[in-house]
């Protein structure tokens, strides 16, 4: 592993992105967000997802379109992603959400035509910033089998809620199944073997082997609850107009809500409630001492303060390789 400065992460993360063609607004966009997933900690959903991105536009077929609005209104809008990485066009979409809750006070935003969104915390970050309440949901293609099945009929199907509080939001953001496909990915990158009890092979056995995974099924989280709430993603995710299970890595979905609560509190003391069930929560006493009770998002944001501090974040050797041949491709370009 390769502890990597900050700024230099970033620059590598744009100048690999530029290197297989995208332009700087959409390169710094998506290394912005990869950046704050390292600083959380999550190094799977970080600059390893450049080569994800990579590998993904070398397999395609399509050629990318500008974003456009297929349908509007003064509360809604739903986004033809252009098959743009979801990175940018969930960014694009939060925007018009927040945009449009401001001046009604609520808003709904969908796109479609996207692939590979990245950390709904991100997105839910935006919202609360701009004090409002957030809610999002990514539907994808068949990765996940069904609870009480062996067969992949979900997507990975992240889920996340934002609460506008300080000093930092309340945040909720999960996917709805045992293992992350980015975190097969980044298992199958390093030749690591996956958790028990997350995966199934092309039989229907278990299996900790990623390439194994890949061809058969991820398990759904949480048994049937959270196979219940997949499903719940998924029939929301058909809001935004593509396919109901997408056909791989393309024409995914994603589905934003941005409310300003003072069009319930309009005193505007909202996030004091917030903070006040927080501090009841963090309060309540712990089973072991020295795990003290957390509300949603302490960990991550308290990761992400430290990292700060400490000026960097984690890159497997790998994926600094591969970031590196990728950045060298525009010097080539004739």
């Amino acid at each position: 592993m390769i502890k990597l400065p900050i700024d230099e992460a970033r620059a590598l993360a744009i100048a690999a992105l530029r290197g297989i063609g995208y332009d700087e607004d959409e390169a710094s966009i998506t290394a912005d967000h990869l950046v704050d997933a390292g600083l959380r900690g999550l190094t799977f959903g970080s600059l390893a997802r450049v080569l994800a991105i990579s590998e993904r536009l070398d397999a395609a077929s399509t050629v990318r379109q500008p974003l456009r609005v297929i349908h509007e209104t003064p509360v809604s809008a739903l986004i033809d992603g252009g098959d743009h990485v979801g990175y940018y066009v969930a960014h694009a979409a939060t925007e018009k959400a927040i945009e449009k809750a401001r001046a009604i006070g609520m808003a709904m935003v969908g796109a479609n035509n996207t692939w590979y969104t990245g950390l709904f915390a991100y997105y839910m970050e935006m919202i609360t910033r701009a004090g409002f309440i957030g809610m999002a949901i990514g539907n994808g293609p068949a990765t996940v089998a069904p609870a009480g099945s062996i067969e992949a009929r979900l997507g990975t199907n992240p889920i996340a809620w934002g609460f506008p509080c300080e000093p930092d939001p309340v945040i909720w953001d999960i996917g709805t199944c045992a293992i992350m496909h980015g975190e097969l990915l980044l298992h199958k990158r390093t030749g690591e073997p996956m958790p028990e009890g997350v995966a199934f092979d092309a039989d229907g056995q278990p299996t900790i082997d990623p390439l194994a995974a890949l061809a058969g099924a991820i398990r759904p989280w949480g048994g049937h609850k959270g196979g219940g709430l997949s499903i719940v993603v998924q029939t929301l995710g058909a809001l935004c107009g593509g396919p109901v299970i997408s056909p791989g890595m393309r024409d995914m979905a994603y589905l934003v809500l941005a409310i300003d609560p003072r069009i319930m509190m309009p005193d505007g003391s909202y996030p004091e409630r917030v903070a006040e069930l927080g501090e009841a929560i963090r309060s309540a006493r712990p089973i072991d001492p020295d795990s003290p009770v957390r509300m949603p998002y302490d960990r991550s944001a308290a990761d992400r303060r430290r990292r700060i501090a400490e000026g960097t974040i984690d890159v497997p050797e790998p994926v600094h390789a591969g970031l590196r041949s990728l950045a060298e491709r525009r010097n080539r370009a004739p």
